[in-house]
């Protein structure tokens, strides 16, 4: 609990090879590694070509079939459960926050709201057209609307590999007209979340998560928790809502992708969701730590 005020020849060597690309999956920043636990490299690391038929995941993240000549996959937008109603803001009545606080549930996504990403590069993309999907109430599912979003994200990271990372992924959220986002970080996978939870709470709008410390893209839609973060200061988060635009390719080094719209625990998200260290020679301009691409409540 803390107290905010805010802030993947021969049939074996083909596994092989689709097993490090699926170890890789999401490319925006042509890191300078491979996407170990340990590495050390920020900015979303490059993969190999994949069959544009998609490998079949298993439960563990492996993989099996044929690899072929074609970089690219196909989005998945699976069935998903029926969305949760957004609930209403907690009517401003005398005394409540002396009230012991009840548990309180909050989702923005609305089904159609997920898009995976074509290319194993442009998870940055994909999570950028589900933010504006989330935001707006608008359905941005194309190749094309997701290569160019990609592009401009890449067009505003200035990184040393040409790819896309979460300082451009920030900047097109704010260009797009759908901000103000910023990149904070912060020291632990709890205050993170709780932090995430409060800023989904007032503005409405979807958090980005830099995972695989720094080489991936997650958009967070909602939480769950002990008290409304709108009225009490000190709440647990007990859920968090989760969009991986590489589902259902998950990766045999990070784990599975999680289903659109699934409720993870903080420790399951943290399997996944990992401090960046800061030693990448992606420069960020923020301290090592949890890094979120955050809504800002603008003033009335």
């Amino acid at each position: 609990m803390i107290n905010r005020e805010l802030p993947f020849g021969h049939r074996p060597l083909v596994l092989l090879v689709l097993a490090a690309v699926v170890a890789v999956g999401c490319t925006p920043g042509g890191g300078d590694g491979s996407p170990s636990r340990n590495g050390t490299n920020s900015g979303f690391a490059s993969a190999a070509p994949v069959s544009s038929a998609p490998p079949v995941v298993s439960d563990d993240g492996d993989t099996t079939g044929d690899l072929g000549p074609v970089a690219t996959i196909e989005p998945a937008i699976p069935s998903t459960p029926e969305p949760r109603d957004v609930p209403a803001a907690t009517p401003d009545v005398a005394g409540a926050a002396e009230a012991a606080p009840r548990p309180f549930a909050m989702n923005l996504y609305r089904k159609g709201d997920f898009v995976g990403q074509y290319t194993f590069e442009w998870c940055v993309g994909a999570s950028l057209q589900m933010a504006v999907n989330l935001a707006t109430g608008k359905s941005r599912t194309s190749r094309a609307d997701q290569q160019r979003l990609w592009g401009m994200a890449r067009d505003t990271s200035f990184s040393p590999y040409g790819g896309a990372n979460p300082r451009g992924w920030t900047a097109t959220l704010n260009d797009l007209g759908i901000g103000p986002y910023r990149l904070v970080s912060l020291p632990t996978l709890d205050e993170a979340v709780t932090v995430a939870a409060e800023a989904i709470r007032d503005t409405g709008r979807p958090v980005g998560l830099v995972m695989w410390a720094g080489r991936h893209a997650w958009v967070m839609t909602g939480f769950e928790s002990t008290g409304d973060p709108g009225v009490f200061a000190e709440i647990d988060v007990t859920g968090i809502r989760v969009l991986d635009p590489l589902y259902p390719h998950g990766s045999s080094a990070w784990g599975r992708s999680p289903k659109p719209n699934s409720l993870i625990s903080p420790a399951t998200l943290g399997k996944q969701f990992v401090f960046r260290d800061g030693k990448s020679r992606v420069k960020l301009d923020v301290p090592p730590g949890y890094l979120l691409v955050l809504p800002v409540a603008t003033e009335a």
